[in-house]
């Protein structure tokens, strides 16, 4: 039984010491000096007005919240609609309920005002 598994635990073990290996190394074979050419504007020439480092409004976190909830989500109606048939009524009702779910997820968000973007 547990030959059956011992690939997959292979593969964590190698995926969780590449993870871990791979910084170190870099760490110790990267350049450590601080050239000028790394200051100079990259491609278009253009010296920046401002620092990159700066606070975005809450609202785009928020927007990419939702999109990652709602768009995970929804990949789990194409393997229901695959076998939706097999699945019968208890398929479609449960089904059902998860839609009604997301949807009132989303009236929700809509009433708290998550989507504005005006603000």
């Amino acid at each position: 039984m547990l030959s059956n598994y011992l690939p997959l635990i292979v593969f964590l073990i190698v995926c969780l010491a590449f993870g871990v290996v791979v910084p170190i190394v870099a760490s110790f074979v990267g350049p450590k000096r601080h050239l000028a050419a790394k200051d100079v504007p990259y491609e278009s020439g253009i010296v920046p007005a401002e620092q990159a480092h700066r606070r975005f409004a809450i609202g785009f976190y928020v927007t990419a919240m939702l999109f990652i909830v709602f768009d995970v989500e929804s990949v789990f109606l194409f393997p229901w609609a695959t076998i939706v048939r097999e699945l019968k009524v208890f398929g479609i009702i449960e089904m059902g309920v998860f839609i009604a779910t997301l949807f009132l997820g989303l009236v929700y968000v809509w009433r708290k005002g998550a989507l504005k973007w005006d603000e």
